[in-house]
């Protein structure tokens, strides 16, 4: 579980608390936090245009990529539904695989 977001942006800093909770309430999951600008070169040519922007995936697969609510319980629906539906991806693209293995290389070197 990647949260892709901005400093800058409030509703980010906000959100970073929930995301917290969230990774405390699933310690069987990693969660990473990228700033899509101290990390621009990993973010490539992809444009977060909405925050947060999350990036869920099982290894090297990607499951979901795209916008959420920074809302606890919606979140919390949607890490639900992932899990018990994997093969179901969303807003995933054919770029998405090249982004998590950058990301994760930057998350795992941190």
């Amino acid at each position: 579980m990647i949260c892709l977001c901005a400093q800058w942006c409030g509703t980010c800093r906000e959100w970073r608390e929930l995301f917290d909770q969230a990774a405390a309430a699933h310690p069987q999951l990693r969660f990473g936090w990228i700033d899509v600008e101290d990390e621009a070169a990993a973010m490539g040519d992809v444009d977060i245009e909405t925050f947060p922007t999350l990036l869920l995936a099982d290894g090297a697969r990607p499951l979901f990529f795209g916008p959420v609510p920074p809302s606890l319980p919606q979140f919390s629906r949607l890490l639900a539904t992932v899990l018990q539906q994997p093969a179901a991806a969303s807003g995933v693209t054919a770029e998405t695989p090249a982004l998590l293995a950058r990301l994760s290389a930057v998350l795992l070197d941190s």
